[in-house]
């Protein structure tokens, strides 16, 4: 490569570094609201933001030809990285002018905020596994004693299920195990939060279900006055959602097997033309989830039924999962009553299963950066749903890597080896998908008949991939997370 090329090469980082500077000028005063703790993660954050923000792809080839890192797997410390490199290009710079914040530092925070939250593993290899509890859990001492031998590090109990009596039965079968086995376990407790679920009105339905076809149009409203006796209406457990909605929006029914779009709304009844069915399930009945992935719904991410139950989690559990969060409003709500029943509160957990969370995570995870420490979940169900199984791969891998530069640990949710848990057979699918679980600090795992052989099978697969799953390079095309937080704040 010839001295013209290199020196442009050099160009391009000093233009980047002095560009993520003044990222920090202007955003000075969301750092100054941050913990002590999380500073650091927080300049990172916008450091790599400001870089994600524009298209480094040639450049990253360029680097890659002169035998330089070309900055892919250093979200962690973006800044001290491209300080390296243009000190291989020739930059001086004084010590205290480099960035306190390098990969074995950045590492070793991302380690002690992982320890933070989900307590010592046996193996620091692999992620730690987190599973999740089935009601008959309360009365089966003996099977938390073997999942807890054979590696689970955090029991999940969702709120959205059982009630208080049968979760403080779990809990002391967690902790008579525990105080047993010498094993610690985390105890994360899930808000259930707004889930949306359909509630069969009238009329066309026999015995409470419903045949659904494409090209059909039903109605979605509050009640079935006025709609005669051949006419689909379908309702919501939650009220006051349905005059939200506009003319050409996404409806989703059942985990997204119908589909359909608004084609108007006429003071809350909303007519819905079927765009797609599944054909191999197209019965509809109570019950199954409605997904408004285009919508700004006018409801609190935080139910009455949640703030029901935060006095109990916050006695019992070290851990709290806020589901469907969207934005940091609502984060700053619950850390707030958080701190009203308890001095040192559960750590939350965002569950980001929205594409309104995914469009604000940056900004999300700064409002978290107010505590110690926090986490994230990529809930994977319900955030497929909203933005589409196509775009799920690609999705998943930016917020990995956004929350990596916030040196957040990461959950990886849903549907991890479910096949083996509910048949006993893995498919091929979901042994590689297991595999790149390898790139959270955690891995959750759902309920089965069969989540003792899921565990054994999940730590077999993540010590085997643990080796290599760092080695992946990535190139840098510009970030829509990023630029949308770099422009709007």
């Amino acid at each position: 490569m010839s001295t013209t090329s290199i020196s442009l090469v050099r160009q391009q980082l000093e233009r980047l570094e002095k560009k993520m500077l003044q990222e920090i000028t202007k955003k000075q005063h969301l750092i100054d609201l941050v913990h002590r703790h999380q500073k650091q993660a927080a300049l990172n954050l916008l450091h790599y933001l400001s870089l994600r923000n524009e298209d480094i792809r040639d450049m990253q080839d360029q680097l890659h030809i002169l035998g330089l890192s070309s900055l892919a797997s250093a979200e962690s410390h973006i800044h001290r990285q491209v300080q390296a490199i243009l000190e291989r290009l020739g930059k001086k710079y004084a010590p205290a002018n480099l960035s306190p914040c390098t990969y074995s530092i950045s590492s070793e925070q991302i380690q002690k905020q992982s320890t933070n939250l989900f307590g010592k593993k046996d193996n620091p290899a692999i992620p730690y596994i987190m599973v999740t509890f089935d009601t008959s859990f309360a009365n089966d001492y003996l099977l938390i004693k073997k999942l807890l031998l054979n590696g689970m590090n955090v029991a999940r109990i969702n709120c959205a299920h059982d009630a208080e009596p049968v979760w403080a039965k779990m809990i002391g079968n967690i902790k008579r195990a525990c105080k047993k086995t010498g094993k610690p376990c985390k105890i994360y407790m899930d808000l259930a939060g707004p889930k949306i679920r359909t509630q069969l009105l009238s009329k066309g339905s026999e015995e409470g279900k419903v045949k659904l076809k494409a090209g059909q149009r039903i109605w979605l409203a509050e009640n079935n006055i006025g709609y005669n006796a051949y006419e689909i209406v379908v309702g919501t457990n939650e009220s006051g959602i349905l005059n939200g909605l506009k003319k050409g929006e996404s409806v989703l029914i059942d985990d997204g097997l119908v589909r359909g779009i608004v084609e108007k709304n006429k003071d809350g009844q909303i007519l819905v033309r079927l765009t797609r069915v599944s054909s191999k399930n197209n019965t509809l009945r109570d019950g199954k989830g409605i997904n408004f992935p285009d919508s700004r719904l006018l409801i609190s991410s935080l139910t009455e039924f949640d703030k029901s139950c935060i006095p109990f989690i916050c006695k019992n559990a070290d851990l709290i999962g806020y589901s469907f969060v969207r934005n940091p409003s609502d984060l700053a709500e619950l850390q707030k009553i958080l701190h009203t029943y308890s001095s040192k509160p559960p750590y939350i957990i965002l569950k980001v299963e929205t594409p309104e969370a995914v469009k604000n995570l940056p900004a999300l995870l700064l409002q978290g950066m107010h505590q110690k420490a926090f986490g994230v979940m990529i809930a994977r169900g319900d955030l497929a749903v909203e933005i589409g199984f196509e775009r799920m791969g690609e999705i998943q891998e930016e917020i990995l890597w956004i929350c990596e530069a916030a040196h957040a640990p990461v959950i990886w949710a849903t549907q991890v080896l479910e096949n083996l848990n509910k048949s006993g057979v893995a498919t091929r699918a979901e042994i590689t998908d297991a595999a790149h679980a390898a790139l959270a600090e955690c891995v959750m795992v759902n309920k089965g008949n069969h989540t003792l052989e899921v565990i054994k099978t999940l730590k077999d697969i993540l010590h085997r991939i643990g080796g290599h799953h760092i080695k992946k390079r990535f190139t840098f095309r510009p970030l829509g997370i990023a630029k949308r937080f770099i422009d709007n704040n």
